[in-house]
């Protein structure tokens, strides 16, 4: 395997799909676009103050944080990894920002060390996980309790309310750009394409991919495999408490369990979005896309008036429904290379 180039060798059958894209100018992520552009017409058509814009830009804002964390999963999953912590990695980081910020700290360095704090949880993560050579997804269920139990001991069970909400950092991140969409969907929209060309267009995204692709050719290719691994949980922690900290500004506290369902959320938002289970591949814009899905199914459960609790339900539907379809994909593109090998 070349480990600076992505594009698949000629003659596979990769290579055959890829140029079958190119030809008719086709994303990856084109069919679960239009996955969600129907589940909104369908939406609105039954209840058409959905299709509101303000409550269509009230959705996005709400799919920031969640959303945030689902391109650090992006990376992770293309490297056959997987984070259970990042709910409480998010909300450790927002405590600790809130905390600094109780303190007297200045909101924009608070928040600047709820990020540095989050990568900081994410080292512990790579460092566990390399040091042991465990799968991250071991490590992270065990971290997963540790992050909890030190978040409530440090807030003591309570919601942490910073005493100076009127400062700039709270004014800029609650705003509203034209007063119409939220400055943290801005953000997210910002972050998701600077990732997207990480994982397309850099050699760490170029690496992540192949290391997930066939982790022993990028071994023999020279490619330090538990470095990559090391970085690519960092990464995620980084996003983690990046998401706490503009959390944070947004809301103007942050309650002791928020962000305890979201590690589900996100793998099931990523993996509807296209970025296959097996790994090698990833897509940040699809992502984006499968949390905006998921967070359209409940908002409409909400306007065709189903009890809120249901929405439980429908995320848990929503992870069987794409691990079905990352099964039936694999299941889709071993046959076409058995097909393959089978041709004279």
């Amino acid at each position: 395997m070349n480990a600076e180039n992505s594009q698949p060798e000629p003659g596979t059958t990769a290579a055959r799909q890829t140029e079958r894209r190119r030809a008719f100018g086709l994303p990856d992520e084109v069919g679960v676009a239009v996955a969600l552009i129907v589940l909104v017409v369908l939406i609105g058509i039954a209840r058409p103050r959905f299709i509101n814009p303000f409550n269509l830009l009230t959705i996005l804002g709400n799919t920031t944080f969640q959303g945030l964390l689902s391109l650090g999963m992006v990376f992770l999953l293309a490297i056959r990894e997987i984070d259970l912590s990042v709910g409480w990695m998010f909300n450790f980081s927002a405590v600790f920002s809130a905390m600094l910020m109780t303190m007297g700290w200045n909101p924009w360095l608070a928040a600047c060390g709820g990020i540095g704090f989050g990568a900081a949880l994410g080292l512990i993560n790579g460092v566990l996980a390399v040091g042991l050579r465990l799968p991250s997804i071991i490590v992270t269920l065990g971290t997963y309790s540790m992050f909890q139990g030190l978040s409530l001991v440090v807030n003591k069970g309570r919601a942490i309310v910073p005493p100076d909400t009127a400062s700039a950092f709270f004014d800029i991140v609650s705003a509203k750009v034209f007063h119409i969409v939220p400055v943290v969907a801005v953000i997210f929209v910002v972050i998701a394409v600077l990732l997207h060309v990480v994982l397309r267009r850099t050699r760490f995204g170029y690496r992540v991919q192949a290391v997930g692709s066939n982790p022993d050719a990028a071994r023999l290719a020279g490619m330090p495999l538990g470095w990559i691994r090391l970085q690519t949980l960092v990464l995620m922690g980084a996003i983690s408490g990046l998401s706490g900290a503009m959390y944070v500004g947004f809301r103007g506290a942050i309650d002791p369990n928020e962000g305890s369902d979201f590690a589900l959320i996100v793998i099931a938002a990523v993996i509807v979005g296209g970025t296959p289970l097996s790994g090698g591949a990833g897509t940040v814009i699809g992502a984006v896309i499968g949390m905006l899905i998921i967070q359209v199914i409940s908002s409409g459960i909400v306007f065709f008036g189903i009890d809120a609790t249901w929405s439980t339900f429908v995320t848990g539907a929503v992870i069987v429904l794409a691990v079905t379809l990352d099964q039936f994909v694999k299941y889709q593109r071993r046959r076409s290379r058995e097909k393959l090998r089978a041709q004279p």
